[in-house]
């Protein structure tokens, strides 16, 4: 007897450790691209097993810490973006979480959480003696735990994990660009230097740069000496680019031209120094006036996955036909009646509809009635 078979044709990924690195690997086990599918993580269509707040975690033989900020409304079965935020020397986790060193609230992770509009899951790892020096690679190692744990927990868009931070935060974020170019969509670097390592550094990354003029800790040559690494890497035209004149307070953004696909490099020089949250005319930081947070925000914004987006996926359901042993091979002009065996209880009348998680399918394929 011939079987009829409906599949309900779904994406999947997970991650994969070896060699002290983190790979996106497809159901298959095949390397994922660095642009690539939307995949659900463990955590998807699942009650959330971890919550907002601070949570300790096992690294390298030591208890780390880190804050977690999930999105208010938050859907299981939604793919979110993952967003990680490292404070500069001396900062802490909490200072990240609340923004309260510029504003309180307003520039909460460096001013993203309240651009995102929930749609992201922030993180905010706590570093050793409130630093990133990443030792051994302990420090891109805990990220690596991290991410396994807040993705076998919540559901995660794998394509569009991000990093950010501000001075020793920034080069965390570069030793992540350098080690992670496959598992982080994006990185911005602001005011940071080569302080936590540069573990491989040979891959493409989208990457944003930001720079004060007058930074007197962490000089604007290094800064552009970490950004001209991934113009290389990813293919993008050398330039010298704009940048504002002293005195000016103002900042210039210019976007590479030349870049591989889906790894542009951005640079954002600004007139002042050593600060994080710089703004247009006036000196020092502000977390209502300053341009940075949209800029970064826009930066990362820019990556879509090539599913639908949340709340308009589809799906499909096909109906495949499997021949048994006795009909494997027709004839010439010879002719086969297909059916199909099922053990089914209440109405045997043929299905109109099929959903999947709330979601109408199209049917591409069907039994002969």
């Amino acid at each position: 007897m011939v079987a009829v078979l409906v599949v309900l044709t779904m994406g999947g990924t997970a991650l994969g450790r070896g060699q002290g690195e983190i790979t996106p690997i497809t159901a298959s086990g095949t390397a994922a691209a660095t642009v690539g599918t939307a995949a659900a993580t463990p955590g998807c269509g699942k009650a959330p097993t971890l919550t907002s707040g601070t949570h300790t975690i096992q690294s390298g033989g030591k208890n780390r810490n880190f804050i977690l900020r999930i999105p208010d409304g938050y859907d299981r079965n939604r793919p979110y973006r993952l967003v990680f935020g490292f404070h500069w020397l001396g900062g802490t986790s909490t200072d990240v979480a609340t923004g309260r060193t510029v504003e309180t609230g307003t520039w909460a992770y460096y001013g993203l959480q309240r651009l995102a509009n929930n749609s992201a899951i922030f993180v905010a790892p706590q570093g050793l003696n409130n630093g990133w020096a990443n030792a051994g690679g302990e420090d891109v190692t805990l990220v690596d735990d991290m991410i396994r744990r807040i993705e076998a927990a919540l559901c995660v868009d794998t394509t569009q994990r991000f990093a950010l931070g501000f001075s020793y935060g920034g080069a965390m974020s570069y030793a992540l660009a350098c080690s992670r170019a496959t598992v982080f969509r994006a990185v911005a670097v602001q005011s940071g230097g080569q302080l936590s390592g540069c573990s491989g550094g040979t891959q493409p990354i989208a990457y944003l740069g930001v720079h004060g003029l007058r930074d007197s800790v962490l000089g604007i040559s290094g800064g552009r000496a970490l950004r001209d690494r991934f113009v290389r890497n990813n293919g993008c035209t050398p330039q010298n680019p704009p940048e504002p004149a002293q005195g000016s307070l103002t900042h210039r953004v210019t976007t590479y031209a030349g870049c591989s696909a889906g790894h542009p490099v951005a640079w954002a020089a600004f007139d002042e120094g050593h600060i994080a949250a710089p703004q247009d005319g006036a000196a020092g930081d502000s977390g209502s006036r300053t341009w940075l947070p949209q800029e970064v925000w826009k930066f990362f914004t820019q990556f879509h996955t090539s599913n639908p987006a949340p709340g308009t996926a589809s799906c499909r359901i096909t109906g495949t036909v499997r021949n048994a042993s006795h009909n494997a091979a027709l004839a010439p002009g010879a002719s086969a009646d297909l059916g199909f065996q099922a053990a089914h209880t209440g109405n045997t009348a043929p299905p109109t509809s099929y959903t999947l998680n709330g979601t109408a399918c199209a049917v591409t394929g069907s039994a002969p009635k």
